[in-house]
């Protein structure tokens, strides 16, 4: 098989094409390096001992995307390709809307183009808003949604959906995931926010790290067992795994089919905490903020449809994603820019 992954340099992204290589699948990456780094793809080169072919695009450029397709026969497409900050989605809606939509279509129609109808789209448990029941399945009924960063996952899967019902040619698969963290066990790739990370364990190892100060809780009022959010974190590898089996499924002509990926375990903030200290003996200090607009208190998974019809389970826990964690930001303090 030979895919196209779009974004394929980013946290996610990097970590699929590794397991994609292992599993003996051609890959092409394209990303436009916006929110990534080239950095990241020598590391999957030297992790995976093969070469990954790489094109520096925007997937809005058609001219690029038509060239891409042009020279590659894709059996199918697993799209990462997007803008992913919530607050800055909040304060710069128009951007996101402009570049995680109209790239999105500029990638579909070329696809059609090219006759390349398989698509693994990376969408997002933001989908479901504030959920009307957990743990929560496929067919939990979409949420208000409250942020534009979500509301373009919402969209896309919406357009993708479409085309599907149009073209029953195309098949899709819309993957949701809940909370991923941790890194490669190799240490040399992980996650690497602009600026001040938005996500727990990004914040949780730069502290550790002595980069920040000190963590900031948001909300201890809520009502969980320890009055703070509880979500459903998963390891970026079993998420990468995710894909592989994505892929093993779309061959087999699903049509449209929704998966949630996550563990079906729910962590509080203060649990999180408590299992990274645990794991690699170090204190994070941490106080009580407000809570933040926008935050649900409970939102984990059931991820038995995955397990049944892709033969995906998560296999790590808390204490290994704790424990990869730290050791990526512990050789890599400053990210990709050692």
């Amino acid at each position: 098989m030979n895919i196209l992954v779009t974004g394929g340099a980013g946290y996610i992204g990097s970590h699929t094409v590794v397991e994609l290589m292992k599993a003996g699948i051609d890959v092409v990456v394209v990303d436009n390096l916006v929110n990534s780094s080239k950095e990241s793809l020598k590391r999957v080169e030297a992790i995976t001992g093969k070469a990954v072919p790489f094109v520096e695009a925007d997937i809005r450029d058609r001219a690029a995307m038509k060239k891409i397709f042009a020279e590659n026969k894709f059996d199918a497409v697993i799209h990462f390709a997007g803008l992913k900050a919530v607050g800055e989605s909040v304060q710069k809606p128009l951007m996101y809307y402009e570049n995680n939509i109209s790239g999105s279509l500029v990638l579909f129609e070329e696809m059609a183009a090219a006759g390349c109808k398989n698509i693994i789209f990376s969408s997002s448990a933001t989908v479901y808003g504030d959920p009307a029941f957990v743990p929560i399945t496929e067919e939990c009924p979409k949420g208000k949604i409250t942020n534009p960063y979500g509301r373009t996952k919402d969209m896309l899967e919406q357009i993708l959906t479409d085309i599907q019902t149009a073209d029953p040619d195309w098949n899709v698969i819309l993957l949701r995931y809940f909370n991923p963290i941790g890194a490669h066990e190799s240490g040399t790739i992980g996650e690497n926010p602009n600026g001040i990370p938005n996500n727990l364990m990004p914040y949780i190892t730069q502290v550790a790290v002595g980069k920040l100060k000190e963590l900031g809780v948001f909300g201890n009022d809520y009502d969980t067992p320890d009055g703070t959010c509880i979500r459903d974190y998963i390891h970026v590898v079993d998420l990468a795994d995710g894909h592989v089996k994505a892929l093993n499924r779309i061959q087999q002509n699903p049509g449209l089919a929704i998966y949630n990926l996550g563990t079906g375990t729910g962590s509080s903030v203060l649990d999180v905490i408590h299992a990274f200290e645990e794991a690699n003996g170090v204190k994070i200090p941490f106080s009580f903020k407000p809570r933040r607009a926008g935050d649900v208190a409970v939102n984990y998974c059931d991820a038995a449809k995955a397990k049944k019809e892709l033969g995906w389970e998560a296999k790590f826990n808390l204490t290994d994603m704790c424990r990869d964690s730290w050791r990526w930001q512990k050789n890599n303090p400053n990210g990709y820019e050692d």
